[in-house]
């Protein structure tokens, strides 16, 4: 409990900090004579801010609710979009299916999400030829996350990293993951059970 504490604090503060940043960063590019350079820092503000959000997406949270998994990873990659795969001309598109989940095991799931897309970032092709795809669906008995990208089969350490990173947050709820790298991409699907008042949303 403690633990949980102390890092829910420093989670605050850094949230802090980057919200300060970001703010002296929008009064420099207001008070800049330069056009170029008033241009330049307006696109690290809204480059900091992706990193604002999608730190606020996997916080520690104070209290747990039941939410709308397909809806907190749309905004998740949305930030992460916004923060690092724009400026490198990468596509995410994204096909998930609602499904209400606590919150605790969204946020966990929202790290693994971001582990995986910060993976394929590193080796998919820059400069408007890299793509990366989600998807996430309920099975009968899991919730399934896959994703693909169309990046080198590099076999590099930062892949067996986030590997390592991801297969040990999936085995924390008893979850799986199949990795497939090929010469046309890269596939991962990882399956976590499914708790018993986790159901797809109705009429979706």
């Amino acid at each position: 409990m403690a633990e949980r504490l102390v890092l829910r604090e420093l989670s605050h503060e850094l949230g802090d900090e980057l919200a300060s940043v970001i703010n002296l960063v929008s009064v420099a590019a207001s008070r800049c004579d330069s056009a170029e350079a008033r241009a330049s820092l307006a696109s690290v503000r809204d480059r900091l801010r992706g990193h604002a959000q999608v730190h606020r997406s996997l916080q520690m949270m104070e209290y747990t609710t039941t939410i709308d998994l397909a809806a907190y990873l749309h905004h998740l990659c949305r930030s992460i979009s916004r923060s690092r795969l724009e400026r490198d001309g990468i596509a995410l598109s994204l096909l998930l299916d609602p499904v209400r989940m606590s919150s605790e095991r969204c946020r966990l799931l929202g790290m693994i999400v971001f582990e995986l897309l910060a993976d394929s970032a590193r080796h998919v092709p820059h400069g408007g030829a890299g793509a990366i795809h989600l998807e996430m669906w309920p099975t009968d008995t899991s919730i399934a996350c896959c994703v693909t990208d169309n990046g080198s089969s590099d076999e590099g350490a930062h892949l067996e990293r986030g590997s390592a990173v991801v297969e040990a947050l999936a085995a924390s709820v008893r979850g799986t993951v199949d990795i497939r790298r090929g010469l046309d991409g890269t596939r991962v699907v990882v399956n976590i059970p499914r708790g018993a008042d986790e159901m797809p949303v109705a009429g979706e």
